[in-house]
């Protein structure tokens, strides 16, 4: 305990020595203040420093991305005719982004299509060959059977009948082959039908659309360039949702399961750090094998106010274990220097600390009484009564 007065003594002067410029040029833009010792005793705030539980905690950087991206490509190969957005337009789904020009493909549609014209006419055609090829059955057949019957009765010749039979089978053949060329016709219909399917889901490659509602981030082609199968030609992102990308150290990641929250420090567009707490969506099963490092993707809360490219950090819980604490609000930072008004015998003394965000390292020891949100007029040696304490 005396070791610790003395260290606490020592880091007392100094703060003293160090904070007595800015502590003198304040005093001088006021009116003159009572003297310490005659002036009355100011109302404050104190708290007790004590031990408490905290948890370290470990940040990892990323990149905010939107939820669903996707790279807009060509299908086919085609000169590009025209580029109808521009980076940051807000489209819709279905809606064009680029036009191809594709007028041999557009001609090949229009031919497919007057072959599925064709070969129905034709299927036409070989049904009306197949009635009557029918119709020449029926009539063969009923003079098969009379022509039989009368040379039963001795009243045809033999050679009638003959006649007969191979007219009934040649008008047999001709209808057989008459139901086989209407087969083939509608085969050829629906050959042809496929291939102007074919042909015209090709011709509408030529105009390319949004997949989804977004915002066009990025445009990587102009008119006149030669658009090919696979070449990116727009990315377009949904906005509607947005997500933290960080590699984690593939020990704290052990610490993490998807669909726990954690906490995301986003830098703002007009500066600031904003908070918010994030869902973990998705963890990567596969360890970077240089970095020994996880890829973890944290959905973000909806009006975050983030767009893609945004820095984020993430903070993932550690350890927890028991420290010196003081309050937040308790402590008093000049420069870079930090402090602390400590309440001895009903006096505030400003005592120079060191702290790692509320944890004490230095300066402090448990049961001190500290000065929670030091009022302006607050200076060392002045005489104070606690107004609140908590």
């Amino acid at each position: 305990m005396t070791d610790t007065m003395t260290r606490t003594r020592a880091l007392t002067g100094v703060a003293l020595l160090t904070l007595a410029a800015a502590t003198a040029a304040c005093s001088s833009s006021h009116e003159a203040a009572p003297a310490a010792d005659t002036a009355a005793p100011l109302a404050v705030r104190t708290a007790t420093v004590t031990d408490a539980a905290i948890t370290d905690a470990a940040e990892a950087g990323g990149i905010v991305q939107a939820r669903t991206t996707a790279t807009v490509a060509a299908r086919v190969m085609a000169p590009v005719r025209a580029v109808r957005v521009v980076p940051g337009d807000r489209v819709r789904a279905g809606q064009v982004l680029v036009e191809l020009d594709g007028r041999d493909l557009m001609a090949a549609a229009a031919s497919a299509a007057a072959g599925v014209s064709e070969a129905r006419e034709g299927a036409a055609a070989a049904a009306a060959e197949e009635r009557a090829a029918q119709a020449a059955l029926v009539l063969a057949r009923a003079t098969h059977g009379r022509i039989a019957a009368l040379q039963a009765k001795k009243s045809a010749t033999a050679q009638e009948l003959d006649e007969a039979t191979a007219a009934l089978a040649a008008a047999d053949a001709r209808a057989a082959g008459a139901a086989a060329r209407v087969q083939a016709a509608s085969s050829g219909i629906a050959r042809t039908g496929a291939a102007s399917d074919a042909a015209g889901a090709t011709a509408s490659f030529l105009q390319v659309t949004a997949p989804f509602d977004g915002v066009v981030t990025e445009k990587l082609v102009e008119p006149g360039n030669m658009a090919t199968p696979g070449l990116p030609l727009v990315r377009v992102e949904d906005t509607r949702g947005f997500r933290l990308e960080a590699r984690v150290d593939e020990a704290r990641a052990d610490r993490v399961r998807v669909g726990a929250t954690v906490e995301v420090v986003l830098d703002a567009t007009d500066g600031r750090a904003v908070t918010v707490t994030g869902t973990v969506a998705e963890m990567s099963r596969a360890v970077d094998a240089g970095a020994r490092t996880v890829l973890l993707k944290v959905d973000l809360p909806p009006g975050a106010g983030v767009r893609s490219g945004t820095f984020g950090r993430l903070r993932l819980p550690g350890a927890s274990r028991t420290a010196l604490t003081v309050p937040a609000d308790a402590i008093v930072t000049t420069g870079q220097v930090t402090s602390v008004f400590v309440v001895e015998g009903g006096v505030a003394r400003l005592r120079l600390v060191r702290v790692a965000g509320t944890e004490v390292q230095a300066g402090l020891a448990a049961g001190d009484t500290v000065i929670v949100a030091p009022p302006p007029g607050l200076v060392d040696g002045r005489r104070v009564t606690a107004g609140g304490a908590r």
